[in-house]
């Protein structure tokens, strides 16, 4: 018999704490032409045009300091003080303790958290911190950012918040409460192309946006899912056994939402989601050598969720979004990023553009040096201000820090997140919902809640803000 289609197993042990507080809900109903949305507690209101407190300094505690957030580390003691630091391994602890004070930008040591996986608890009740961070498996985002809310700090959270539809809610709805903001720290959306693209959009270089694709394909066989680059070793692979679902579609899909104005003018309607048999990961434990007799994955239930998804997203405006995700099969790192107008189309990964409104007439598609030419053109501001920092800190280009300045800048300023509680409860949304349309076994429609309850409708800031003065950045 196949596992349970829920694992947390921390939960039971979060909710003998007392920290999760009120009755859980559960999302029955949030199929066809039915959509599951909970009424909203008096003590609820809308964070949309909520703006961050501003702070003269952001003091930060890092939660999970492994594959991510032991690279993440000095990005953030680069723009923040770092206060306090959490994870199960001490020796994680203490080599990120060692990293943010040899930067020297500070000169009180993080106090550091590792007596077991509830010690995170302790970094919370904190009060010297006003922005929690969040890098561990997945199955623990939720009860964290939770945690970081309910004691009254922000929170910036690893991909995704949750990929479960009432934990999803239940963070919205927390978010509310507590008047403390709760974001991806979605990182491509602040990568150099998909702001110009952005840009280009705001320019009206695309005429009407009609439909957009992107989504996360990449071959994580080896070592993400079984040559153990995570910690603990299983723990995404086994997500594999729990859900048929597009786990991880929100680096194509964040960008693409933005550009469409999602939640700014329109919103995510409807999705249906179709999925290849699962085949790949038991051929490769089988066959690479590497994966021996005594390896955990043998130990793992049979793998349920397909090895390619492929989900449409329709929206209130009439719009689509062809969302794709594959950790399984053979195939080059893609994030598949388009996105088609009234007046010509860009694609991202494959470094080409047509666009009438540029005067492009003759079928041909803009690559190479025009192609980057043309993008040049709508650089965001954030990247020629930012360049060489982005290239000594680094990650994936240097949007890692990117995103982690940008974030602390709109905290110490004052202003409202780029990202906020409802793109990201939108765009997390596809993992549970696709899932749901999957589980029968003919093409089945899923209404997508309306996480932000009719605000959608208004116009509101996101990237395309102009540069703010920065006591900061004077005379940078």
């Amino acid at each position: 018999m196949a596992p349970s289609n829920r694992y947390t197993p921390s939960r039971r042990n979060v909710l003998k704490s007392g920290l999760v507080m009120g009755a859980f809900t559960t999302a029955g109903g949030a199929t066809g032409a039915t959509v599951w949305e909970p009424p909203r507690d008096q003590r609820e209101r809308s964070m949309v045009k909520v703006p961050f407190e501003g702070f003269e300094k952001v003091r930060v505690g890092l939660i999970g300091l492994g594959n991510r957030g032991g690279s993440q580390d000095l990005r953030f003691g680069a723009v923040a003080t770092v206060t306090a630091v959490c994870d199960i391994r001490p020796e994680r602890v203490s080599r990120t303790i060692g990293r943010i004070m040899q930067q020297g930008f500070q000169d009180v040591e993080p106090v550091g958290y590792s007596a077991g996986e509830q010690d995170f608890l302790n970094l919370v009740r904190r009060d010297d911190i006003d922005l929690v961070y969040v890098a561990t498996p997945w199955e623990w985002h939720y009860p964290q950012a939770k945690a970081a809310m309910e004691h009254g700090k922000h929170v910036a959270v690893e991909l995704p918040i949750s990929p479960h539809l009432d934990e999803i809610w239940d963070l919205v709805r927390t978010c509310e409460r507590t008047r403390k903001h709760c974001m991806l720290l979605e990182n491509v959306n602040y990568f150099r192309p998909e702001l110009q693209m952005f840009s280009m959009v705001q320019a009206g270089l695309f005429g009407d946006v009609q439909h957009g694709s992107g989504g996360y394909v990449h071959d994580l066989r080896w070592p993400y899912l079984f040559g153990a680059a995570y910690y603990p070793e299983h723990w995404r692979r086994r997500w594999q056994t729990r859900m048929n679902a597009l786990h991880y579609p929100m680096h194509g899909l964040g960008p693409v939402s933005a550009a469409m104005g999602i939640n700014r003018g329109d919103r995510f309607d409807e999705l249906v989601a179709v999925a290849s048999p699962p085949k790949a990961l038991a051929l490769f434990r089988e066959e690479d050598p590497r994966v021996g007799p005594d390896h955990s994955s043998w130990q793992d239930g049979p793998y349920i969720s397909g090895d390619r998804h492929t989900c449409f997203v329709t929206t209130a405006g009439g719009r689509f979004i062809r969302v794709e995700h594959d950790v399984n099969s053979p195939h080059p790192y893609t994030r598949e990023t388009t996105l088609t107008g009234t007046r010509g189309s860009v694609e991202l990964d494959n470094a080409r553009v047509y666009l009438e409104s540029l005067g492009h007439n003759d079928h041909a598609w803009r690559t190479g040096s025009t192609y980057a030419g043309i993008l040049k053109q709508y650089d965001h501001w954030l990247w020629p201000l930012l360049e060489r920092l982005a290239d000594r800190y680094g990650g994936h280009g240097g949007g890692d820090f990117v995103s982690i300045f940008r974030l602390v800048q709109l905290m110490r300023l004052g202003m409202t997140p780029d990202i906020d509680v409802y793109d990201s409860a939108a765009w997390c949304s596809v993992i549970p919902l696709s899932h749901e349309s999957l589980k029968a076994q003919r093409l089945r429609p899923v209404k997508v809640p309306d996480f932000t309850r009719g605000h959608w409708k208004e116009a509101r800031p996101t990237f395309g803000r102009p540069q703010p003065e920065d006591p900061l950045l004077a005379g940078v």
